[in-house]
């Protein structure tokens, strides 16, 4: 079995030989921001699933490379398109692609890097192609569906919790169960354990933005490559925000509603405010007392997989990765 390092070290290469293919590819104003995009890093974790999911059946997960670009590039792709929804300053400490370039070349690079996505999945070798294919196409389509509700809840006033995690689990969590589920198939898993890991990906991909928000709040920002606070101006409907206004009272939910209607405000002023309250709260901790939930669900699925206990204790190891992050 490959460790975790391992396999991040191994996808990184064959992406830095995609970009190198790509920077020589015409028009060079189209493909030249898809190279930057790759370029830019991150922890590479969808791919890596893919490659560890598949390594659970098979002893080599070159079978399982041409999946994990895809999800890797199609990630990429929506992170382009999401900088322009969310007018981003930064991204993993560089401009992003709209800011670098103009927001036409990303939203045509990006279109382009959703297309290539499925280029590269085609080129699995596989029996289940097909099934790859219906569940990627799938998931993509859900990822949208999660952008736009996202989308919506920003100018509502009344978004529930549940609403908030349905919208996480189609814009987050789906992507990280695909990318299990599709190491799997290319590896020809049975369709039982198949499933168990697209569930167990999906309560890790819950328990994974949650902890996005938190980090979002209570991180660094020279660790998390991105501005701290950037929901609180940006109003996003965050589990913290909704469960801030759940416990909070009348006096408290006003000055929250306040901020929220400022059209024009001192952005670090609304982060200080935003943040107090939530300290006040104790948000912090009951967030992370519901990333434990998620967690402790993973895990359950995890005790039902049908795999010799040492061969899948590398999902602990997966899991333990995404709880213990800082960034």
């Amino acid at each position: 079995m490959y460790t975790i390092n391992e396999l991040q070290s191994f996808i990184s290469a064959e992406i830095d030989k995609e970009i190198s293919r790509i920077g020589q590819a015409e028009p060079k104003n189209l493909y030249e921001p898809v190279g930057y995009a790759l370029g830019m890093g991150g922890k590479r974790l969808r791919p890596v699933m893919a490659l560890l999911s598949c390594n659970l059946f098979s002893n080599t997960v070159e079978n399982a490379i041409p999946a994990a670009l895809a999800i890797e590039v199609f990630h990429n792709f929506t992170l382009l398109h999401d900088d322009i929804m969310d007018k981003a300053e930064i991204r993993r400490n560089r401009l992003p692609v709209y800011k670098k370039y103009n927001e036409n070349v990303a939203i045509l690079s990006g279109d382009a890097m959703s297309i290539m996505a499925y280029n590269y999945l085609l080129r699995c070798e596989s029996s289940d192609t097909a099934q790859m294919i219906r569940l990627f196409s799938q998931t993509a389509l859900e990822v949208c569906e999660g952008q736009q509700l996202d989308m919506d809840f920003e100018s509502r006033t009344d978004v529930s919790i549940s609403e908030y995690m349905n919208m996480i689990r189609l814009k987050t969590a789906v992507l990280l169960a695909c990318s299990l589920k599709l190491g799997a198939l290319a590896a020809h898993a049975p369709a039982k354990t198949a499933d168990l890991l697209y569930v167990f990906g999906l309560n890790l991909g819950i328990a994974f933005q949650l902890q996005d928000d938190l980090l979002d709040v209570f991180s660094d920002q020279g660790l998390l490559g991105k501005r701290i606070g950037g929901d609180i101006v940006s109003n996003k409907k965050t589990f913290l925000l909704l469960k801030a206004l759940e416990l909070s009272d009348t006096d408290t939910q006003k000055v929250i509603q306040d901020w929220l209607g400022k059209d024009r405000f001192d952005a670090d002023e609304k982060i200080q405010a935003i943040t107090g309250i939530y300290n006040n709260l104790n948000i912090k901790e009951i967030t992370e007392s519901f990333i434990g939930d998620f967690y402790q669900s993973a895990l359950n699925v995890y005790e039902e997989i049908d795999l010799d206990r040492e061969v899948k204790s590398v999902l602990l190891e997966l899991a333990e990765v995404i709880m213990k992050r800082d960034h």
